[in-house]
């Protein structure tokens, strides 16, 4: 596929390609695309695999306009708004698979219900765990 004509429309980035069909992706993928001025979205290169904002340090493939998801899942969705986790220590913590987890986030691979459903008790699990932490109580100087 190759997109000849691409435009920002509210929170998302479109693609036309040669046959008139229009795609649209999340800017939520992109977040520095999401962030940059009108000026810095128009400062960018039509390659043979996509398209490059140089100064963003942005790639964009035709292949992902494609992609069957435009927005992400809620599960990508929190691990994308929440960097401060480390995917290879909640996949230890989880007992879940790092690689298996980032996939999921990557959107490389679908997760089963019953898989979404143990993710989201671990991360649960993870927040009762640091919501008993007192650095302030008896003992603390």
């Amino acid at each position: 596929m190759e997109i000849r004509k691409i435009w920002f429309e509210d929170r998302f980035l479109c693609g036309e390609d040669s046959s008139g069909t229009i795609y649209k992706q999340s800017l939520l993928w992109y977040p520095e695309l999401s962030e940059a001025t009108d000026e810095q979205r128009n400062d960018y290169r039509k390659g043979f695999e996509g398209f490059h904002w140089p100064a963003l340090g942005v790639d964009v493939s035709f292949e992902s306009f494609g992609y069957e998801d435009a927005i992400p899942s809620p599960l990508q969705l929190f691990f994308m708004e929440h960097k401060e986790i480390n995917i290879s220590g909640f996949g230890r913590f989880s007992g879940i698979n790092p690689t298996l987890i980032r996939d999921y986030v990557n959107g490389f691979k679908k997760p089963s219900q019953k898989r979404i459903q143990e993710i989201q008790d671990s991360i649960k699990a993870l927040g009762a765990l640091y919501s008993k932490v007192d650095f302030l109580g008896e003992g603390s100087d």
